[in-house]
């Protein structure tokens, strides 16, 4: 099946020739449409052309960052302006606080996929809105609106102008999810009520999440969003409370709020993170079990290609299957790294380890134990885990016979004051004689950066505060380079680590933070001492054997080809056929589950289970039944179920089954389990009610639930 993919997100890093990424989210941003390229995935991706980036980072004599926005001409930028019929650059227009704001419309190409980028420094537009698009996440949160309503509300338009017709709409964060409410806008003006253009336009959505914690999702005063969309909510054909209904939180419109309730499909991006997010989103709806939340998992991984060294390819190049640049989510095919000698695979990685030692400009390492910890400076990445006992980390680092060094890069966000103090920490230790060339920080992370380290260093280095970490990815890089993990149980790496390609820092469980930095620092600590720096230096051949188990077991599963045919199989396509289905016939399907929604809700409110009852006709098998209040709700449009605990399974459910009629909208359901009635009386089981319906994604779509 063909379906066209529109992938929106408010960075992309695809090379650093184009500098309009900040970190993770943009490298896997770029690494999706790579994928997508490299496996014929019709996607199209949208974005903004940020005229100063993210920014460059200087780190001064006393250990502070400086944030630096030098001027990025488009000209000399890997990107064309987009033109019209007549020849002229083409623009969109977005409606911000009751006037226009005129956008040019670059666009860069990764192969056959191309990256459509808005960029407000038009002749027509105010001094002050020439500058909306200048910094990725700079500015105040009125800057940060106006910059989610040119990705959403401009993406879609840009789409428009150059003759797109997506069949799915993937809002890669909530960065993007104003796209839902111009595609509504597109549909009233069709003359279609609201509610059908939300159904319709619900149906082909995606959104993935990527952030595990509350105080990540963009958030916006309901004054602000007054303000910005005044002019626009009535042209969606419904009220202003319905509109801010889409996104309300806790006394706030929250974007991550509003996606979900534009889309059909929602993923975390990794086991972990699907989990969490399940948890987070249960507070929106805490009558529906966190268990039973609807977030599906596709754990994030690389463009292989984008990170492998020049070195250890040539040495693939030689062992692998011809075309196995091809088949890269093949395990068997990385099967045959076994049969690589270890000394080729050693000299690989010890060519790259020269190549970062000569390009960052870094002391000799080439006989130095090298651990990597590159990352944006954020508390709960625990950049100062290693440093919580400093003699003792003295005595590791400097043994005569056993040296270790640690790099250090990442930048802060200028806003972020405790993550600049980090930096500052780190910059005051490596300046201490006895760390001398043992405690390194390199200024200024970026693409080209990250690419020397994930292939140069010996060991990969991730410390997050369990479960904060959504996915990560550097350690992916890391690993498919021969570089071997020691990391945190979180993420994508409470996945990958099997017990041999790495190690896994576990310190056990504290009662607070305090605590669980210190467990987890010994356990650094003693993995350093006991396994890591002596396996380096006392046995060569377990140590490349080890990095030869850390690439055939990460390599193919941790990829964006895996990555991107689950995202296809799983999200797209049946998001495309659902989303075609809704919109046949004038939007029929559409249109008819907006009215099934809406004698729903208007009847909800009398639904009622008026009694249960636990019957025993047999040893060990128990009958559960209840009566059921529908009212004017037809008995075929509700699901009835026993839901329990079922200790670390999570909860139970079975559903009853309808038995008859008892009076004019009561009904009895009824259902046998295995075990005493005894047992059932005092497991906790309760009776749930759900609306249902063959043309929902998901049985809880409509958030609503009765108990008894």
């Amino acid at each position: 099946m063909e379906a066209k993919i529109a992938y929106f997100s408010a960075e992309f890093g695809i090379d650093s020739a184009l500098p309009i990424y900040s970190g993770g989210l943009g490298v896997l941003a770029g690494d999706h449409v790579k994928a997508a390229n490299d496996l014929g995935v019709p996607l199209v991706a949208v974005g903004i052309l940020y005229r100063r980036g993210y920014f460059q980072q200087e780190v001064d004599a006393w250990g502070n960052q400086k944030a630096l926005y030098p001027q990025i001409c488009p000209e000399d930028l890997p990107v064309q302006p987009v033109l019209d019929h007549r020849g002229h650059p083409q623009t969109i227009t977005v409606p911000l606080e009751g006037r226009l704001v005129h956008l040019k419309i670059w666009k860069a190409e990764v192969g056959t996929v191309p990256i459509y980028l808005m960029d407000a420094h038009h002749d027509q537009n105010t001094e002050a809105d020439r500058c909306l698009t200048d910094h990725l996440y700079g500015g105040n949160t009125d800057t940060r609106l106006a910059q989610e309503m040119i990705l959403g509300i401009g993406g879609v338009r840009v789409l428009r102008a150059v003759r797109e017709e997506p069949d799915v709409w993937h809002m890669n964060e909530g960065h993007s999810a104003f796209m839902a409410l111009e595609r509504i806008r597109e549909y009233s003006a069709q003359g279609f009520s609201f509610e059908t253009a939300l159904e319709a336009v619900k149906a082909s959505t995606v959104f993935t999440t990527h952030t595990p914690v509350p105080a990540g999702h963009d958030q916006f005063s309901f004054e602000q969003m007054d303000r910005y969309l005044g002019d626009y909510y009535w042209q969606l054909g419904t009220t202003r409370e319905n509109i801010l209904e889409l996104g309300k939180n806790e006394g706030l419109f929250n974007m991550t709020r509003l996606a979900v309730s534009t889309a059909s499909k929602v993923n975390g991006v990794s086991k972990l993170h699907a989990q969490v997010t399940k948890e987070l989103f249960h507070r929106w709806t805490p009558e529906i079990p966190k268990e039973h939340i609807q977030v599906e998992s596709i754990t994030n991984g690389i463009h292989t290609q984008t990170w492998l060294s020049p070195s250890m390819e040539q040495v693939y190049d030689r062992y692998l299957e011809p075309q196995w640049k091809d088949r890269i989510a093949e395990r068997k095919v990385w099967e045959k790294v076994k049969v690589i000698p270890n000394e080729e695979i050693w000299s690989a990685h010890q060519q790259a380890k020269r190549e970062m030692v000569q390009k960052l400009g870094l002391p000799d390492l080439t006989n130095v134990l090298t651990i990597g910890f590159a990352r944006r400076f954020a508390t709960y990445k625990r950049a100062l885990l290693l440093f919580h006992d400093v003699e003792r980390l003295e005595r590791i680092l400097n043994q005569v016979d056993r040296p270790v060094a640690i790099l250090f890069a990442g930048k802060a966000h200028p806003a972020d004051g405790p993550g600049q103090q980090l930096i500052r920490q780190i910059w005051e230790l490596s300046q201490q004689e006895r760390f001398k060339n043992r405690i390194i920080l390199l200024e200024n992370y970026d693409m080209d950066k990250a690419k020397q380290l994930v292939s140069g260093v010996d060991v990969w280095l991730n410390t997050p505060m369990k479960p904060m970490e959504a996915s990560g990815t550097s350690g992916q890089k890391a690993a498919v380079n021969g570089v071997i993990n020691c990391s945190i149980l979180d993420g994508w790496w409470a996945e990958g680590y099997n017990g041999y390609n790495g190690w896994a820092i576990d310190g056990g469980t504290g009662g607070t933070w305090q605590e669980q930095d210190r467990l987890d620092a010994q356990a650094l600590y003693q993995l350093l001492e006991e396994e890591i720096v002596p396996l380096y230096y006392q046995s060569n051949t377990s140590w490349v054997e080890k990095m030869k188990e850390s690439i055939e077991s990460l390599t193919p599963v941790f990829s964006t080809s895996c990555m991107v045919a689950e995202y296809w199989g799983k999200l797209y396509i049946p998001t495309a056929i659902r989303g075609r289905r809704f919109i046949e016939n004038g939007l029929e399907v559409a249109e008819r589950v907006a009215q099934y929604k809406s004698f729903i809700r208007n009847h909800w409110p009398y639904v009622g289970v008026e009694d249960m009852e636990f019957l025993s006709a047999f040893p060990d098998v128990a009958t559960i039944q209840c009566k059921v209040r529908l009212g004017e709700i037809w008995h075929k449009d509700v699901k009835v179920e026993v839901v329990r605990g079922n200790g670390e399974q999570g909860l139970y459910r079975k559903e009853l089954q309808w038995v008859k009629e008892l009076d004019c909208g009561l009904y009895l359901y009824a259902g046998t389990f295995p075990g005493s009635i005894e047992d059932w009386q005092g497991s906790g089981a309760n009776i749930r009610v759900v609306p249902i319906s063959e043309d929902f994604s998901h049985d809880l779509e409509m958030e609503l639930v009765k108990w008894k």
